[in-house]
Formats: structure tokens, sequence, C-alpha cells
């Protein structure tokens, strides 16, 4: 079953399209990482799929409905989105900031109950955040804070997770704990997940399937290993890489070459 589907989409913004005839499926438990080089239309992409641009052609779909025919408060029940690390203009409480994840599923003015409030307290578990619940978001270090806002995502409950390149500005460390904890949450909750992703190793890594875009369009779209060769790499990102074998996972590991390397006969 496809949890989400676009069919034909073209899109951007006035005066400039972006995204020109993209169509294919996530499977329901896929983990589905988009990447693509600056300008690609990864962004517009994620736009997309979070209802921020309509598209101009073409539809996206959600478990078969159009997300557009789908009120807003319906899709947050089951749709959640984890963007960047937010600037945080109120300085609110952990606890109280993943709470407001529940608030989809509370009808208008009806206050959390004992089910909501155990929801927080499992997705505080689940991201290692609950000892850190009476704290401020102020407070937080750039990897705690990305661990609550993916908690707050989590206490949506929800069937498909957006990630918009959840390892930013995060050093090795924290990136390596953000995605083995969302890949756990894919295996063991069969939560879908989509994410864009910069890096290509970790995208490599974690991702089960790629979605190579370059120029606005699908350049490749497939299992890492089909997507990451040189060949794909190099049209795309117009850079010169070697590509090995992770030993440990057998993944693709990408190597980039320093132009000063180019025209050297040593490359093997």
């Amino acid at each position: 079953m496809s949890v989400l589907q676009l069919r034909s989409v073209s899109c951007g913004y006035p005066g400039k399209k972006v995204l020109q005839d993209i169509s294919f499926e996530v499977p329901e438990g896929d983990f589905l990482g988009i990447i693509g080089p600056n300008g690609a239309g990864k962004t517009t992409l994620f736009r997309a799929i979070t209802r921020i641009l309509k598209p101009w052609q073409g539809t996206i779909q959600f478990e078969g409905k159009d997300i557009f025919s789908i009120s807003r408060f319906v899709l947050a029940q089951q749709v959640a989105t984890m963007l960047q690390m937010l600037a945080m203009p109120f300085s609110f409480t952990v606890e109280d900031f993943v709470l407001m994840g529940r608030y989809p599923h509370l009808g208008r003015l009806k206050n959390p109950g004992e089910t909501d409030l155990a929801i927080v307290r499992e997705s505080l578990e689940l991201t290692d955040t609950l000892s850190l619940r009476e704290r401020t978001l102020n407070e937080l270090s750039g990897g705690e804070r990305q661990r609550v806002i993916l908690a707050q995502a989590l206490a949506q409950r929800p069937k498909l997770l957006l990630l918009d390149e959840p390892t930013a500005h995060l050093d090795i460390g924290h990136q390596i704990q953000i995605l083995d904890l969302v890949r756990k949450l894919n295996r063991q909750k069969r939560l879908t997940i989509i994410t864009v992703l910069h890096d290509l190793n970790l995208a490599a890594e974690y991702c089960d399937h790629l979605l190579l875009l370059n120029e606005g369009s699908i350049h490749t779209h497939g299992k890492p290993q089909d997507v990451l060769t040189y060949q794909n790499i190099e049209q795309v990102y117009k850079t010169v890489v070697i590509v090995k074998e992770n030993p440990v996972s057998k993944k693709p590991h990408i190597l980039p070459v320093s132009t000063s390397y180019t025209d050297s006969t040593q490359l093997i």
C-alpha cells in the first residue's frame, strides 16, 4: 500500500517553475531520502508534500486521497513534520512543547487527558529527553533540541513522518544519534519516513530508497547502491568522486576528490 503518491507534479513560485513532472510512490514502512544539489528542487518538493505549495499540475495523495481535500486538522493526526531547528520566541518547557503535538487529536478547548499525557511521556522516553522535560527549550543544546522537536512529532502518533534536513548544524555524533533513533522508529513502529538530506553518506547508510533530483526533475529513484553510482553523482553534482563499499554496512560510501587531483593518473 502506498502511503504517499505523487503523479505528474509540477509546481514552483510566481514566474518560476521549479519542479517538472514529478511522479513516485512511497510504500508503507519505507524510509525515503530526497537528495540532490543546491537548487535541484528538494525544498520545493518538501513544501509541496507538506501543503505549503499547491501543485500547478498533477496530484499528491495521502493514502489515496488528495492532500488538499483533507482538512489540515485531520491530516495533522496522521502526518507529522519535523523542520530544521526552530528559533523559539517563547521559552516553553520541553514537556509543554511536546504536548503541542497532541493538539490535532484534541477537540476545540479540550484539555489533554491521561492518554495524551502518557503519549507525551512515551515520546520523551523514545527520544531520551524525559530528563529534560522541565527545562526550557532555550536552555538546550542543538542535539537536545532536535530530539525534542522529534518527540513533538512523535506525540502526534503519525503514520508518515516528514523530516527537513534533521541533521543540519549538528556534529557527527548528534547526526548519528538522530538518524539511529529515526531508523529505530521506522523499523520497530513501521513508521514511514521521508527526509531531505544533504549528506550522501548518511543518506546511503540510513535510507531504504533514494530520490535524486536534478534541475527540478527526478534523475534516479531506487536503492542507495543503484542511485549513488559515481556516474550519477558526477553527472548531477558536477564533481569527481570515488564510490566504495562501506566494509561494515555494505552500503555505498562516497569519497570526494579534490580538483587538484582530477588530472592525476593515480586515481583508481
